[in-house]
């Protein structure tokens, strides 16, 4: 049943919210992050008035930001006029205002082992945001706090996993010490406390509400790919994709690698058929793990295609998300009335792999078995030729620029980590930087999976020191011989020799 809100939304876009059969569960497009956390917000707002005592499970991190600004926006200026007409043009009925009080929360996940009082822990985030941010009942809500979890009174949880490093092997081995043997027995109240959470959600119906985001492996909470679609509550190991999304939270790459994480399962979320569960992405970059969950059958390995047997399931993505959602953007292709010279190039460039041929080559019968290359046979179907001759000439110009060297020119690189430029375009910034007249500046802003802890960075500045200390006498020596002049090819030479040996020794 599409509800109120999502008929408003579907009208905006004027687009459909399901192509079938490629599209297994709905789909509704916004144009960008923050009218997703507003959609996000409706939705949830018009599920509680219809549901004021109703079990809902909101996410963490960065996924739910606008989600929490919209919800606080509209629920602290409910009866202002101009916060109303935005209200009933979403498709809310403004004459009941949704109360929070009422609602029972569900953690979804938590890192383990985590202090619960952590700034970047989810137990603190949930009781920030959510529980004081939104006003709903603490007495309510059902909570992941790793101080509270295996423990007994008075045990504090730094004393029993040291350096965080939490060995799962113990389930099944015996322990070889007394401290294993007592970390084998927190590990089996861990495991009757995941079950124990589990049945109190199926005690109270099951998840009414549930939003999510997704991750790069299509994880959903921590339900990693290769995740059992009929998983419960849980802790577990977490993957590579799910580390370097969750090192920001963590504090740094080497934190993250060695965390588990306590997590509700798929079958948790799926437990309540009538359950509301949305799913909430942005941008190209999920456009692939997106498309994957929306259009493959109920796979492991793509954890989302667990909601496809809630009728109430979406997806609410930007427009960018959808870009290989193909029967979705076939359609809507075929109605604009003039396409766009990227549009084209696109089409072309699909062609033209799809069957691994040239584009000078391409025939009419070529762009007709391909559901987007009839879309130009319509206006190019008597000039085929010159249409591949222009997508040919446009595409060698873009790469001839890219090989041209500019000359007196000024260049700011900047990269989210400190690999990206390297990784993105090195051959172009190493044919600049070989032209004297340019000036070159690089900003790293670094986070993710190459964000480090201050004590590692401190580890590094303190061994360089020492190694300085250590070999003065020869760092004098290579100065005395003109070792660093930057007019030295011979020894800049020798320098990247030695670094490269380094590396092939691991040293």
């Amino acid at each position: 049943m599409i509800s109120k809100v999502e008929q408003a939304a579907l009208k905006q876009s004027n687009k459909r919210m399901q192509f079938e059969p490629d599209e297994k569960i709905g789909v509704i497009e916004v144009d960008n992050f923050p009218a997703l956390g507003k959609l996000a917000a409706l939705r949830f707002l018009e599920w509680v008035q219809s549901n004021p005592n109703g079990v809902v499970s909101l996410p963490t991190g960065k996924t739910p930001e606008y989600f929490i600004k919209e919800t606080k926006r509209f629920l602290h200026n409910w009866n202002k006029k101009n916060i109303k007409k935005e209200l009933e043009a979403g498709g809310i009925d403004t004459n009941v205002k949704p109360e929070m009080g009422g609602l029972y929360f569900v953690q979804i996940d938590e890192f383990y082992p985590i202090n619960p009082k952590q700034h970047n822990s989810f137990y603190n985030y949930v009781n920030n945001y959510y529980i004081k941010g939104l006003g709903m009942d603490h007495k309510k809500a059902l909570l992941i706090n790793c101080n509270e979890i295996g423990l007994s009174e008075g045990m504090p949880l730094e004393s029993i996993w040291e350096g965080k490093v939490v060995d799962l092997s113990l389930r099944y081995r015996a322990p070889l010490n007394i401290k294993e043997e007592v970390r084998k027995n927190i590990l089996y109240r861990i495991d009757q406390w995941c079950v124990e959470y589990e049945d109190k959600i199926k005690a109270l119906g099951g998840i009414g509400f549930f939003l999510g985001g997704i991750g790069p492996d299509g994880h959903i909470g921590f339900n990693v790919r290769g995740s059992d679609i009929h998983s419960t509550t849980r802790l577990t190991k977490i993957n590579y994709e799910t580390m370097a999304a969750s090192a920001s939270d963590l504090g740094g790459m080497e934190v993250a690698g060695r965390s588990l994480a306590i997590t509700i399962g798929l079958a948790t979320i799926t437990y309540n058929p009538e359950c509301t569960a949305l799913i909430i992405a942005a941008g190209e970059a999920k456009s692939g793990i997106v498309a994957d969950s929306i259009q493959s059958i109920r796979n492991v390995f793509y954890p989302a295609t667990a909601l496809q047997i809630l009728s109430n399931a979406r997806f609410y993505i930007t427009e960018g998300t959808s870009k290989f959602l193909y029967q979705r953007k076939s359609v809507y292709l075929s109605k604009s009335k003039t396409l766009t010279d990227a549009q084209i190039e696109e089409i072309v460039v699909r062609v033209s792999l799809g069957l691994d041929k040239k584009i000078e080559m391409l025939t009419k019968e070529d762009y007709y078995n391909d559901s987007f290359g009839r879309l130009l046979l319509a206006e190019y179907s008597s000039s085929l030729d010159k249409l591949n001759s222009r997508v040919t000439a446009s595409l060698k110009s873009k790469i001839e620029a890219g090989i041209n060297s500019d000359k007196n020119t000024v260049f700011l690189h900047t990269e989210p980590h400190h690999d990206d430029v390297m990784l993105g375009y090195l051959p172009y910034v190493v044919r600049h930087i070989r032209v004297h007249s340019n000036t070159h500046h690089f900003a790293t802003f670094t986070s993710g999976f190459t964000a480090v802890t201050n004590s590692f960075m401190l580890t590094l500045c303190r061994n360089m020191k020492n190694a300085i200390g250590r070999n003065l006498y020869d760092l004098r020596l290579h100065f005395s011989r003109g070792y660093f002049d930057p007019g030295s090819s011979r020894y800049k030479n020798r320098d990247v020799w030695k670094y490269l040996d380094g590396v092939a020794a691991r040293s």
